[in-house]
């Protein structure tokens, strides 16, 4: 093929993010990818943001698509260069979690990863903003937040990391009082945490909100209660499962806009990162804002309703 008729793609690889050596991933990368229909580059990051300078230069030159390896995190980087513009956003996934990659059914194994980006399979999906900072999959305040903001400080990542930093905290965490404007309603409660879910996890198959779809438009406000310990075993194999949304411990409900006064603790997640915010807290969701590259088995189960490239 013309070189001049190649799609035009760059990689952008977190060196930090996961546990995985990138150069290997690189080697995986120049293996694997269809170098008859693609033209690509591969970059990696210096500094923390730097992934959001890169692609929003690629989209200014009109790169077909940029692709994160890395986590959510890096995601959301790259995402915030892309937001809006006909470069498409692909993922390799190489974090801790990977809860958008999971969602999405993007496998872990780079071979089969990389076979996804030449497939090539494009869909529309929504993003979020929380006082106008963007998230892709999920936003959470209270205690989720505060495991965010602890996990950011380990240097070791992973499940395990992640799952002592919950033992820890858990017992002496104490409930906040959230004020939520939704739809015109007004609703209180003391709340152990809330998650504004996009998609349906946090990551490591860990799904909070089994309903939300990433193209419709909504959010999942997921409102969750403290549980008493000897419930707590259940609770977690009901998000193993897919099935939390049954628990008396949630509350969820969905809407495209909403506003959150909160007094305490004002650290947020914002697809895993922690960010210190504002009181009042205001998300929306910006529809079909953001071109990915899915498999096809998700580009159909997602967007059977949507126009499709």
């Amino acid at each position: 093929m013309n070189s001049n008729l190649k799609k035009r793609i760059l990689f952008i690889i977190n060196p930090i993010s996961g546990s995985r050596n990138k150069r290997f991933i690189e080697k995986f990368i120049r293996k694997y990818i269809n170098q008859d229909v693609f033209f690509f580059e591969i970059i990696f990051t210096q500094y923390a943001k730097h992934a959001t300078i890169i692609a929003k230069e690629a989209a200014e030159k009109e790169y077909d698509a940029v692709i994160a390896i890395g986590g959510d995190g890096t995601i959301n980087e790259i995402a915030l260069g892309l937001v809006g513009s006909n470069t498409a956003l692909g993922i390799i996934p190489n974090g801790s979690g990977n809860g958008l990659a999971h969602y999405l059914k993007i496998p872990l194994n780079i071979q089969k990863a990389v076979e996804i980006i030449n497939n090539f399979n494009i869909i529309p999906i929504d993003t979020a903003t929380i006082n106008d900072n963007l998230f892709v999959s999920i936003a959470g305040l209270g205690f989720d937040a505060l495991v965010a903001n602890d996990f950011a400080k380990v240097r070791k990542r992973g499940f395990f990391s992640y799952f002592k930093i919950i033992i820890k905290n858990y017992f002496t965490y104490h409930r906040k009082t959230y004020i939520i404007y939704i739809n015109n309603l007004k609703i209180i409660r003391k709340a152990m945490m809330i998650t504004l879910a996009n998609s349906n996890q946090f990551g490591y198959n860990t799904v909070i909100a089994p309903n939300a779809v990433i193209n419709d438009g909504l959010l999942e406000i997921c409102l969750i209660n403290k549980v008493p310990i000897l419930e707590a075993p259940m609770l977690s194999l009901l998000l193993f499962l897919r099935k939390i949304d049954v628990s008396k411990r949630i509350e969820i409900f969905r809407a495209n806009e909403l506003r959150i006064l909160h007094n305490k603790n004002k650290t947020v997640h914002i697809d895993g990162d922690p960010k210190y915010l504002d009181r009042e807290l205001r998300i929306k969701v910006n529809p079909h804002s953001q071109r990915v590259i899915v498999p096809e088995k998700t580009f159909f189960q997602l967007s059977s309703n949507l126009p499709t490239d």
